[in-house]
């Protein structure tokens, strides 16, 4: 469970706010989506919530731990997939996702068998040994997310997670994520694609500005915002081109 409790970040304090007094639950068990336009928060948002930044206000909690107070403990309770796939260039596949296992402590039969498995799934398991350095960035972005899910989080946070990936791995994330919340875990990621959103989510976030203009789910957003039937990239771009 992902708790976000008033949350609110400046980056000059003479500038408009990046997240302005920001609350919204996710709960085990869902696929919550995070949508908003271009400078809207969502980056923020999540960076907050992993610990990369501190708010200036409010309170972030993961499975009831604070990131603040406990940030080890907190961060032990979930994985993070970034929008840029970046890392350890210089390493093998094989030595980056060894290190991860590494510091998450998971059994070595367990990663043993994770790896095979979610290496063939996004299929790198024939690229294992070969440097990073020498990675498209749809392999990056494959090998980030297998690297999330060997840790079994109990919360998988994603921010924008499609981008670069093939049809294939595109439909195979999916596939996991609806795996995950089925199991009780939770995943929440930030997407554009409304589509996706619209087909996978129990409920979707809409930020705008950093205000959070909706939560709910797309049933719900219809009845508030549109019409039944009306799909939810027409009522998004209408919120968030309201003045």
């Amino acid at each position: 469970m992902l708790e976000l409790k008033n949350v609110t970040k400046s980056y000059n304090k003479n500038t408009v706010k990046a997240v302005d007094s920001l609350s919204m639950t996710v709960n085990n068990g869902e696929i919550f989506g995070f949508l908003g336009p271009n400078g809207a928060g969502k980056t923020t948002s999540i960076r907050m919530l992993t610990g990369i930044l501190q708010p200036d206000e409010g309170e972030l909690l993961l499975d009831g731990i604070s990131i603040k107070e406990r940030p080890i403990a907190a961060k032990r309770t979930f994985a993070f997939v970034p929008d840029n796939p970046e890392t350890f260039s210089r390493l093998k596949a094989i030595e980056y996702l060894d290190f991860i296992s590494d510091v998450y402590k998971v059994p070595a039969d367990q990663k043993k068998q994770r790896i095979e498995d979610y290496c063939t799934k996004f299929g790198l398991l024939e690229n294992l040994n070969s440097r990073i350095s020498s990675f498209s960035h749809g392999m990056k972005q494959k090998l980030f997310l297998i690297a999330s899910l060997i840790t079994d989080p109990n919360n998988w946070i994603l921010d924008e997670p499609m981008v670069g990936l093939d049809p294939e791995a595109a439909f195979t994330i999916k596939e996991i994520m609806r795996e995950r919340a089925a199991a009780g875990k939770t995943v929440f990621f930030s997407t554009h694609v409304m589509e996706v959103a619209e087909k996978l989510c129990d409920r979707v976030g809409i930020i705008k500005k950093g205000k959070i203009v909706f939560i709910g789910t797309v049933e719900e957003l219809q009845q508030q915002h549109g019409t039944a039937g009306q799909s939810l990239e027409d009522i998004f771009l209408k919120l968030v081109s309201e003045e």
